[in-house]
């Protein structure tokens, strides 16, 4: 149990409190309502350039790291297709610091020509490295528009293509950050060695003059369902084929939600899950194999991918994925092998809640569900799923219809 107390500003900004007398630091976790599936189709990337500007200077503070590092202070931050994450960690009696720090940069960035050429280049080598040269790193750059024919899911939080990043303007620039990097399309955690009424009187202080900005209202084309299998092969200099496979699920607050989770785990969660078991120990069909969900907000994906044992072609590897899936369908899950699953996750729920910072993000996401309260109630959630609920969700999802393969050929492989 994670309690929490929270209020709002005049200005929009949601505020939550997590008192741990406990530890000796305080995190704060600023958390922004936009991610990749907020940019347009020409214009894409640009939440993740935000990540990278947010660092460059703000409006009067011009290096963000210096005065942090100053006073003992560590930051980070991430995006996704859903938002945009950053959070910070110093020594309980430094906390004025991060409130000083993020709230400047949330009036204005500093708007620096330079920085932005610097960023752009950093982000550009970045697509490059990680996306362009490192074996299978396209994948996604691939599979997203396969999948994806509507949504703005069909693009990778990194972009759609370099030169989007490259033709980036100031004006596009500014343009962004307005829309989305304003006090009522944020959330703030303060956590740790803090007080309510001490991390009140700051927010007043440090966010409270800056200006409630126009919200955008989201509008995002709904992903049509999908009527027929789609499959897609490609090839690359990469060390062994490669398969993957994606299924069409709810989005992350679905009450069905933690049913297709632990579904995924029973098929390939570990190496006593069904996939690795059957098809990497047993048969050594794969050498590695396992399932995963995406866990977006906006309705996702569960994938199961994996790399094949050499001499091994693609399709039979599909049609064994098929078989261990079709078993699951049909026969559903026994109870006793439910529960372990559940455990798995039960443990994982209470390692993440030892770092208070992981306590901080898990109430902002929680925050932006509509009901903070939920960080609470997730693990009931869970537990409440039922072996009759594994089978209603499998014969819905597992269809073929509903499916989209990417066979990943390694070149001269066989």
């Amino acid at each position: 149990m994670i309690s929490y107390s929270e209020f709002s500003l005049d200005n929009g900004l949601r505020v939550i409190v997590h008192e741990d007398p406990t530890v000796q630091i305080a995190v704060m976790n600023i958390l922004y309502d936009v991610g990749s599936r907020d940019e347009r189709e020409t214009k894409t990337g640009f939440a993740h350039l935000f990540e990278h500007l947010m660092f460059g200077g703000s409006v009067n503070i011009p290096n963000y790291d210096e005065p942090l590092q100053l006073v003992g202070g560590e930051n980070n931050a991430f995006t996704n297709t859903d938002i945009t994450n950053y959070y910070l960690t110093v020594p309980a009696a430094n906390i004025e610091t991060g409130f000083w720090l993020e709230s400047d940069r949330m009036l204005s960035l500093s708007f620096d020509p330079q920085v932005l050429e610097v960023q752009r280049k950093v982000v550009v080598e970045e697509f490059k490295q990680r996306y362009l040269n490192q074996p299978y790193g396209d994948v996604w750059l691939k599979l997203r528009p396969l999948v994806y024919t509507k949504h703005p899911y069909q693009w990778a939080t990194i972009g759609k293509e370099i030169s989007h990043i490259e033709q980036a303007t100031m004006e596009d620039v500014k343009d962004f950050f307005f829309s989305h990097y304003i006090p009522n399309n944020a959330i703030l955690v303060v956590a740790g060695h803090v007080t309510v009424d001490q991390v009140k009187q700051l927010a007043e202080k440090w966010f409270g003059p800056i200006p409630a900005g126009r919200k955008p209202e989201r509008h995002l084309p709904v992903e049509p369902e999908q009527q027929s299998k789609r499959l897609l092969t490609v090839e690359a200099q990469v060390p062994s084929h490669a398969f993957y496979k994606a299924y069409h699920m709810p989005g992350r607050f679905h009450p069905d939600y933690y049913a297709y989770d632990l579904l995924s785990d029973l098929l390939g969660r570990g190496q006593s899950s069904r996939l690795y078991h059957q098809l990497v120990k047993e048969k050594e069909i794969f050498t590695a194999l396992s399932s995963f969900v995406m866990g977006s907000i906006d309705p996702g994906l569960l994938v199961i991918n994996g790399r094949l044992k050499d001499g091994i072609t693609l399709e039979l590897a599909e049609e064994e994925v098929n078989r261990v899936v079709n078993e699951l369908v049909t026969q559903g899950a026994p109870e006793v092998e439910l529960q372990k699953v559940k455990n798995q996750s039960e443990t994982t729920f209470e390692f993440e809640e030892v770092e208070v910072l992981n306590r901080a993000m898990n109430l902002a996401f929680a925050c932006l569900s509509g009901d903070t309260n939920r960080v609470n109630r997730e693990r009931g959630m869970m537990d409440a799923v039922t072996s009759a609920d594994i089978s209603r969700v499998a014969k819905h999802m597992f269809r073929e219809s509903n499916s989209s393969v990417m066979y990943y050929k390694a070149a001269n492989g066989k």
